[in-house]
């Protein structure tokens, strides 16, 4: 064990009413394993954290803590807070691979998911402990959804995601990889094959588009599809960026490691706007990128992106917008170019399948316990929120286990 953990370990100053864990959206046991920890019940600390949120291996590397524990930690307002991520991750770590879990039964009723995101491993754990029948639905050839198609190596090791891919089996939940369902196979399939409840965690995997001349060029790409295997990419040496939130992040920091040697990350808004976690963005300048502030792309062309200088308005809602400055148009010189500006949900599912509603951004829509429009299918995760953290999916997903396995009580309790 590394001395620092240790060390941060003995910082905590077990405070009775403990700001770190209601700085944690899931109310992280923070000062309970810490405890576990010295006293050397490193399994049981483990067993707490997963029992919390059977993702906290996962959280304790992508969670931005200086927003929540740490930044939340009593210790922070001597601008020192306790190390809480490395530790989580160090009990987290040694739990998930010691961890051997109790088979489910599946004497309960079939439950399908949909999708293999946190949402869905969430879900699909907490329902095979109650031992239904789970089976998980994956479009893609692995498990994982946005954990390993969309956070980059260095950010969050694919070792992890697939040690939970092997729990998840162990557990007796079924994978069905390379299954899209809406396409050969539907919701009504499922029914009709006796799956008594359906959870949609299909994420936000279609990327918004910037509606400007040029974006269908053969050197303009996507971020959130660029993410899903940078290898196979040939960006040359120069990249914009274009957009600033984590995703944008993400790129140009993968891009970096994969052959770039300029990467411009260009922004329409001033810093304030930007939707990166100052972390990230210290990281990705870091590591390389620039940042370019208030210029709005008006055209991609061939040997690069013009933008013009931006002014902020407020539309007729209220909202800031963006707009270009006449007479300030200039080409910015790039090889390739990626566009990284949010992205919103696939709707095959829905549009394959009668009563399921879903809003004007194309997120279904559900009520505060994850039930759709139609009986027995419930969603929750990105595909109803859009884009957020890892942590606030699994905490709407723990609510909706919950009640899915309300509906099928009653269900089969009315037979």
């Amino acid at each position: 064990m590394r001395k620092y953990i240790i060390d941060d370990a003995k910082r905590c100053l077990q405070c009775q009413n403990p700001l770190c864990s209601k700085g944690c959206p899931i109310k992280t046991p923070i000062k309970e394993a810490i405890a576990l920890l010295l006293e050397s019940k490193l399994f049981d600390a483990g067993k707490l954290l997963f029992e919390n949120n059977p993702l906290s291996l996962v959280c304790s590397y992508v969670c931005p803590q200086e927003d929540q524990c740490e930044g939340h930690c009593i210790m922070a307002k001597r601008g020192n807070p306790v190390f809480i991520s490395a530790i989580e991750q160090y009990i987290s770590d040694y739990y998930l691979y010691n961890y051997k879990p109790v088979r489910s039964h599946r004497n309960r009723g079939k439950v399908a998911i949909l999708g293999s995101g946190p949402a869905g491993i969430t879900i699909a754990f907490l329902l095979a402990k109650k031992n239904y029948d789970v089976t998980i639905f994956e479009k893609h050839d692995q498990v994982g959804g946005i954990l390993r198609y969309g956070i980059p190596e260095f950010r969050l090791p694919k070792r992890i995601v697939d040690k939970l891919m092997d729990t998840l089996i162990q557990s007796g939940i079924k994978i069905r990889p390379n299954t899209t369902i809406g396409s050969n196979l539907t919701v009504d399939d499922l029914f009709r094959d006796g799956f008594l409840a359906i959870f949609m965690g299909t994420g936000v995997w279609q990327p918004r588009k910037l509606n400007i001349k040029g974006e269908s060029l053969g050197h303009v790409h996507f971020a959130i599809e660029y993410l899903k295997n940078p290898s196979v990419y040939r960006l040359g040496k120069s990249l914009i960026i274009i957009g600033a939130g984590n995703v944008a992040m993400d790129a140009a920091r993968t891009a970096l490691r994969h052959g770039c040697e300029e990467v411009l990350i260009v922004y329409h808004k001033d810093k304030s706007g930007i939707t990166a976690t100052e972390h990230e963005l210290q990281y990705a300048q870091i590591d390389g990128a620039r940042l370019e502030l208030n210029k709005l792309a008006t055209e991609i062309t061939d040997d690069g992106v013009v933008f013009a200088d931006s002014e902020i308005y407020l539309d007729e809602t209220g909202h800031k917008q963006a707009r270009a400055i006449p007479g300030t148009e200039k080409l910015y010189n790039a090889d390739s170019v990626i566009i990284a500006i949010s992205q919103g949900p696939r709707t095959v599912v829905a549009s394959s399948t009668t009563g399921i509603n879903l809003g004007q951004n194309g997120l279904v829509v559900v009520d505060g316990l994850g039930h759709t429009s139609r009986e027995g299918v419930f969603a929750g995760g990105d595909v109803v929120t859009g884009a957020r953290t890892v942590v606030e999916a699994v905490v709407a997903s723990r609510k909706i286990a919950e009640t899915i396995d309300e509906y099928i009580v009653k269900k089969t309790d009315a037979l």
